[in-house]
């Protein structure tokens, strides 16, 4: 494996509350892009303030970006630290065999959530300032399906699905390379590229699926991911595209 990426930063953490919340207090002190990585979080955390249950052994880290492009723009990375994790959990666990991309920000493994991604703003007012990618992999251990929305795909590890038994550390070295080459494509080629690679890897694509929102509800077929990174679904009152949802198979 070559080195770490020039230009990053990698700060480890033995214990915090967030690490969102530790990029949160860093941000406007770094001058360049930062990994911030903790063995421990106290009070880790999800997809709209869900908790994120983090036991010992499993990873968690935030990326801290400083984007020049707008918000909605610079969101799209949610895609290219996808294809990163898809990319890092291929090499750390030896196969790609079983991994895929769900819609937005989700990693499956045979099926269940070994990963999901969370992206938060810092700044003044709508302006955007830092953008901070949230990651969690379930490496050792994985929460009860008890624990998880009714429908929603049950959450598995790394260890109990591959057998390989993986630092979080050494996930992070994997990780950050993945994710310089795949931010190098998106700086340089645009959303585009990423979009395709991410379609190679997508969960359910072609099939009926559901998309969930706090007020509504639609099903239908998985056709694409559009060049806003909106979900589209071919319903039965035509061709939907929803920006933000949760969804369910």
């Amino acid at each position: 494996m070559d080195g770490w990426p020039a230009g990053y930063g990698r700060r480890i953490l033995q214990s915090v509350d967030s690490t969102l919340n530790e990029a949160a207090r860093l941000a406007p002190s770094l001058s360049g892009p930062e990994w911030i990585l903790a063995h421990e979080q106290t009070a880790p955390r999800g997809r709209r303030g869900r908790a994120w249950k983090n036991p010992l052994g499993n990873f968690a880290a935030t990326l801290v970006l400083r984007p020049a492009e707008p918000p909605q723009v610079a969101a799209l990375r949610s895609f290219v630290t996808a294809l990163a994790l898809f990319d890092a959990l291929a090499a750390v666990s030896g196969r790609a065999q079983g991994l895929a991309l769900k819609w937005p920000n989700d990693v499956l493994l045979n099926g269940g959530k070994v990963s999901g991604i969370l992206l938060e703003s810092a700044g003044q007012g709508t302006a955007m300032s830092h953008l901070l990618i949230g990651i969690g992999v379930n490496l050792v251990d994985a929460p009860p399906a008890s624990d998880v929305e009714a429908g929603a795909v049950r959450p598995v590890s790394l260890l109990s699905e591959t057998g390989a038994q993986v630092e979080s550390e050494t996930l992070l070295d994997h990780l950050a390379i993945a994710y310089d080459r795949h931010e190098r494509d998106f700086t340089t080629y645009g959303f585009g590229p990423i979009r395709t690679a991410w379609l190679d890897r997508a969960a359910r694509l072609g099939e009926v699926i559901t998309a969930r929102t706090a007020t509504s509800e639609t099903s239908g077929t998985f056709q694409t991911v559009d060049d806003a990174g909106n979900l589209v679904l071919k319903t039965a009152r035509g061709v939907v595209a929803i920006p933000a949802a949760d969804v369910f198979f």
